[in-house]
């Protein structure tokens, strides 16, 4: 196990990870429903394969976010304007098909005393992605840790992805792009203040 009180994580380097019987006969029973044979040579490997990297996917679920904001800084000089860090780039999962989120967010706040390093922020975003989500509920817990761990004065999370659940699937419609967004605090109460982080982050 890997841990540190400063950065959350609290899981197993996933390729160095065991695989349970359970689940790799469950990924074998998986590609002969598709119809494969789960023992030809190309496919012997691939369940510890698979297995291994869903741990990396899943790695979200050993790690507790918050604990990336629990070290802030109070010296910053009177700065008192917006924090934000642009084009995040981030991979997930959808529950309902467990396929490929693909995308980026911005995360903005408005700092009332303190601020946090630029790198947590996105730590966050991780720490939640790698999770089995639906976009808007990704939204909402960045916005929700942000707000609840660093008390400023408004926090903005806007997300931008794709779904393979749809692209590759269903409707097949590739090129979508969904955009979520979660305003609190002054980016929600103030409409100036709203269309510059908004500016800001490049909508």
């Amino acid at each position: 196990m890997s841990a540190s009180p400063d950065d959350g994580d609290m899981v197993e380097e996933p390729a160095k990870l065991p695989v349970p019987d359970e689940v790799a006969d469950a990924i074998r029973t998986l590609i002969r429903w598709a119809g494969d044979d789960p023992d030809r040579e190309g496919l012997l490997d691939t369940p510890k394969r698979v297995a291994r990297a869903w741990a990396e996917y899943s790695v979200g679920y050993g790690q507790d976010p918050a604990a990336y904001l629990s070290r802030t800084f109070h010296e910053v000089g009177g700065y008192d304007e917006i924090v934000l860090l642009k084009n995040i780039p981030f991979q997930s999962h959808c529950e309902h098909h467990m396929a490929p989120i693909i995308g980026k967010a911005s995360i903005a706040y408005l700092p009332r005393d303190k601020v946090v390093g630029i790198s947590k922020l996105a730590r966050v975003l991780h720490g939640f992605a790698r999770r089995l989500q639906v976009q808007e509920r990704l939204t909402a817990q960045v916005a929700d840790c942000i707000w609840d761990n660093l008390q400023p004065k408004g926090v903005a999370v806007v997300i931008e992805a794709t779904h393979a659940c749809m692209t590759a699937r269903g409707v097949n419609t590739p090129g979508v792009m969904m955009t979520t967004s979660r305003m609190m605090g002054t980016f929600r109460s103030d409409e100036r203040s709203r269309r510059e982080v908004l500016a800001l982050m490049g909508h």
